[in-house]
């Protein structure tokens, strides 16, 4: 038993002791980015053959960016959410999840790295672990250090650089170098590639390890990982997604797994909203007309859910400024419209108006906040094809048909002043297993009389594979501010039967296939990759972490596609 504890251990602290010199300290570097003009160096094919002298200068410029980067990053505190999947080996698919681990939090990198949890019930350390006690831990510091290349020593002195040619990310154009600590240099050292945008010389991207790898009696454990940042701001790229791996190279050794952390919220939402009042116009001494005669009174039940609307947009835009729920957008719009279909076809008329927002994390939950529909990014990923969703939205509008408390409570302004760490401590909606109950005969009224009820195989293929994984991914399905998605017995046990190894049947779709996430103001969009022949039943992967392979794209260029997609969808509605 001390053998099993003392290996588990081992791996454990494995995110955080192999990280333990690259402390959190900048030397008294600013943090405005650098912003001067670049040393004539060619960018061409042939960079590697100039003299030493135009490269020393161009590793120069990429270590001062790089200083001034991590500078930047300790103005912000983003939230940062980890999903771990441990693995097993499987004959027919190679692996498969076996066990997950969850975290959300609030980071804070202006010295030491801190992270505040947003969960509620349980400690830091015990949000991540995998194993069954509180003594063998993952620590979330340990996936959010990977961020930085290194905190301290990113420097010439403890680095080789050797250059390695030119490579796209997206539409940036970027230099790759392999770097690898020197032999004098202490533990916790990056070895791998960085991809270095051509403009300002700043590291976008990295892949590796940091050094040495991990060993223990039963072999060497690796921690990959593959880190990229995003231009969200002028002459600033922030850090946005995290991929990471861990492998142990002696078979029979610790479990690998494979875990992604994602970054968003760096925008101060006080700022937004001052940025918003600076663009309204109020006309001077202009006298403002009364034109109550016009107004028809209201009467008490319309008082009533008139004040409960408030409640509802109140405890919504609570969670947008705590980072939690997407700011209005398209992707509602395209919601709306699915629930716009259920509501007209059962010739449903229910006030206030039923509406759909979108909660920004990775897990699978459903909600309802009053007539307000709250779907989970993590949901909206993993789902199949519209009439999935429709089953998902009938479920939550026969709910919000019901009879609840009234909101009212949230109506006063002085029990919204919550922190962002405290936002998923202080609202819950979750129902009771006889609440959701009650709503399936009505869910299956609604679905009867919708355009979806001839095509409802896939959600029933859905809710069966969801069945089945929720076995062996608890962390996935759990909800954190409502309901898990209640498998309607009428939906889930007709259809087919899963087929892991047909290609053609596709129950549910990898993590993060839907929805992409601006990590500066949180504004989401659909993803519009294109639709994919799989080569194998491996290649299907439901509910499964895939590597993160961003289309980067300049600031500038950036918004003015945001602007692009904004008016066509403006235009077509």
């Amino acid at each position: 038993m001390r053998f099993n504890k003392l290996c588990i251990f081992l791996f454990a602290c494995a995110l955080v002791a192999s990280t333990s010199s690259a402390r959190s300290r900048v030397n008294g570097i600013s943090g405005k980015p650098e912003h001067s003009a670049r040393p004539d160096v060619s960018r061409s094919p042939g960079a590697a053959s100039k003299s030493p002298t135009e490269l020393d200068k161009v590793i120069d410029r990429i270590i001062r960016r790089e200083q001034n980067e991590m500078a930047a990053f300790a103005l912000f505190k983003p939230i940062v959410e980890t999903y771990i999947q441990q693995l097993k080996p499987n004959r027919d698919f190679g692996t498969i999840p076996d066990m997950d681990s969850y975290f959300i939090g609030q980071a804070d990198f202006s010295n030491e790295i801190k992270i505040h949890s947003m969960l509620k019930g349980r400690g830091l350390l015990y949000e991540m672990t995998p194993f069954p006690t509180k003594e063998w831990a993952w620590d979330p510091r340990g996936f959010a250090q990977m961020i930085y290349i290194d905190r301290r020593d990113f420097d010439r002195e403890h680095y080789d650089f050797r250059y390695a040619g030119e490579d796209f990310l997206g539409a940036v154009r970027c230099l790759m170098f392999d770097i690898s600590p020197k032999r004098h240099a202490e533990k916790g050292h990056f070895k791998g590639r960085i991809w270095v945008e051509d403009h300002d010389y700043t590291i976008v991207r990295f892949n590796g390890a940091y050094q040495p790898e991990r060993v223990d009696f039963r072999g060497k454990f690796v921690i990959h990982f593959d880190s990229w940042r995003m231009n969200i701001q002028p002459d600033l790229w922030l850090p946005a997604y995290v991929f990471i791996e861990g492998v142990n190279r002696n078979p029979g050794g610790l479990p690998k797994f494979k875990a992604q952390s994602r970054f968003w919220g760096y925008s101060p939402k006080a700022a937004i909203h001052e940025s918003e009042f600076s663009d309204i116009y109020i006309e001077p001494d202009k006298q403002i007309e009364d034109d109550s005669a016009q107004q028809d009174d209201l009467s008490p039940i319309q008082e009533q859910r008139q004040f409960d609307r408030e409640a509802e947009d109140n405890v919504i835009d609570n969670l947008v400024q705590s980072g939690l729920i997407a700011p209005a957008g398209p992707v509602d719009k395209m919601l709306d419209t699915v629930l716009n279909n259920l509501e007209v076809t059962n010739h449903l008329d229910i006030q206030p108006e039923p509406r759909c927002r979108v909660m920004l994390t990775s897990n699978i939950e459903l909600f309802s906040v009053g007539h307000t529909i709250v779907v989970s990014r993590g949901l909206l990923d993993v789902l199949p094809d519209e009439s999935t969703l429709a089953v998902m939205l009938a479920q939550e509008l026969s709910d919000a048909m019901l009879w609840k408390p009234s909101l009212s409570e949230y109506e006063f302004y002085d029990l919204l002043q919550t922190p962002t760490p405290q936002a998923m401590k202080r609202f819950s909606f979750r129902d009771s297993q006889a609440e959701l109950a009650a709503t399936s005969s009505r869910t299956l009224e609604i679905l009867s009389n919708s355009p979806y009820r001839s095509n409802l195989g896939t959600a029933a293929l859905f809710l069966k594979e969801l069945r089945e994984e929720s076995k062996l991914l608890p962390h996935l399905v759990g909800p954190h501010l409502g309901n898990r998605i209640y498998p309607i017995a009428a939906i889930a046990n007709s259809g087919v039967d899963l087929k892991p190894d047909d290609v053609e049947q596709i129950a549910a779709l990898p993590m993060g296939s839907r929805i992409t996430v601006d990590p500066w103001d949180d504004h989401i969009r659909m993803l519009k990759a294109r639709p994919v022949r799989l080569e194998s039943a491996r290649e299907k992967m439901p509910f499964e972490i895939t590597p993160f392979m961003p289309d980067l794209t300049r600031y500038q260029d950036l918004k003015t596609a945001a602007a692009t997609r904004d008016d066509s969808a403006v235009g077509s509605n």
